[in-house]
């Protein structure tokens, strides 16, 4: 349904947006696209379009903090009968606060927390509150392999608790997490399609053809999201396979031994390695080299989140190398200002995506079309002619 469409529909309350602090500049984005949708349609004058077209849709909202470091939400308007938006990135490391005058970098703990503040605050007035949740807290953390506890489930129930309506994610690390809370609406989100789009965009020779670009898996877990993204793109897929030393764990995981590929001959090919997150990107690199020693020609990195959390020292090597062409992770999570500015960082912008998903929403729409985007993709295809044969 386009927005043309959508505003002959009575929304479901009044729109609100809370972005946390940790979300401000994309939240921004996200009322703006919203803002302009709404200032260039026709509606009525009717009570249920009262507050339809304003300025801003964004709610004066703030978390402040005591000097112990303890913090409580805080709404400076009403949101009584309204349609609550809250969007949250738990792996906002660049925000601080002080503990006892020592300064504190929030961990995704501290961002989880203020989450559940800014519900608390919101007491149940609104008419239905969603949390966008771009990175799912604790995601990695999602099945018990020992004595373990569940985070991610936990987490999940408690936001329902409290009156969580739907959560919206992308790119869960696995989705059967929702299984926690089979009775509400969960939805992880693929930005495939705005991959696809900044591929095209940024690097007018790439040919997606099976003659000369695969996708590749970095490991059996990726599998899922490498094979939908060849199969739209009709070209091949292949994947590695970690072998692990279980009889050690270093930082909380048993070590990679050696990755082992499966799959067609990637030599002379592009190739665009897939995954949900780049961490350390020590995979990454170590899957680009074992592709570069099969004679693949030009390496792409694509991840939905981009963390780099022991920098990008790493990644400027092996583009000086020759090993990895271009980088793209998307501005779901905090992207600082140095990843921004290198040469071979492409930067997918997600904020349209999020707006179309919170404007469906309002007017409780289906949002179908957005979960899979294979027609999309078709179009973008077709507009560049690397249409499937």
């Amino acid at each position: 349904m386009s927005q043309k469409d959508l505003s002959k529909t009575i929304p479901y309350g009044d729109l609100g947006i809370i972005p946390l602090e940790s979300s401000k500049a994309i939240g921004k984005k996200v009322d703006d696209y919203i803002v302009g949708w709404r200032t260039e349609t026709n509606v009525d004058s009717s009570i249920h379009f009262t507050n339809y077209k304003k300025n801003s849709y964004i709610i004066d909202a703030v978390c402040p903090r005591f000097g112990s470091g303890e913090a409580k939400g805080i709404l400076n308007e009403s949101v009584r009968g309204k349609d609550i938006y809250l969007l949250v990135d738990v792996c906002n490391h660049s925000l601080s606060y002080k503990v006892c005058g020592q300064v504190n970098h929030m961990s995704p703990d501290d961002h989880f927390q203020d989450l559940k503040r800014m519900i608390a605050a919101i007491s149940g007035k609104a008419r239905r509150i969603t949390v966008i949740m771009p990175f799912l807290y604790e995601s990695r953390q999602h099945k018990r392999s020992s004595r373990e506890s569940l985070d991610c489930a936990l987490a999940l129930q408690e936001l329902t608790n409290m009156g969580v309506e739907n959560i919206i994610t992308f790119d869960a690390h696995d989705p059967r997490v929702q299984n926690a809370i089979p009775l509400k609406s969960f939805e992880t989100v693929q930005p495939t399609y705005q991959f696809i789009k900044a591929l095209l965009q940024n690097v007018p020779d790439i040919h997606m053809k099976p003659e000369n670009m695969m996708i590749i898996s970095p490991d059996e877990g990726a599998m899922g999201r490498a094979i939908y993204f060849g199969n739209v793109a009709g070209v091949d897929v292949g994947t590695f396979y970690k072998r692990r030393d279980y009889t050690k764990i270093v930082e909380g995981r048993n070590p990679i031994i050696a990755h082992e590929f499966l799959g067609a001959d990637v030599a002379g090919k592009d190739v665009v390695v897939i995954d949900d997150m780049i961490s350390s990107g020590e995979s990454m690199i170590d899957v680009a080299t074992e592709l570069k020693r099969r004679n693949a020609n030009r390496i792409f990195v694509a991840s939905t989140f981009g963390l780099f959390t022991n920098g990008l020292a790493k990644f400027d090597e092996v583009y000086k190398s020759g090993l990895i062409y271009r980088v793209m992770t998307t501005n779901l999570v905090y992207q600082p200002e140095e990843l921004l500015e290198r040469e071979y960082y492409i930067n997918v912008d997600m904020s349209k995506y999020i707006a179309l998903l919170i404007d469906t929403l309002n007017h409780d729409a289906s949002i179908a079309e957005y979960l899979n985007p294979t027609e999309r993709i078709e179009r973008i295809l077709k507009k560049y002619h690397q249409e499937r044969n």
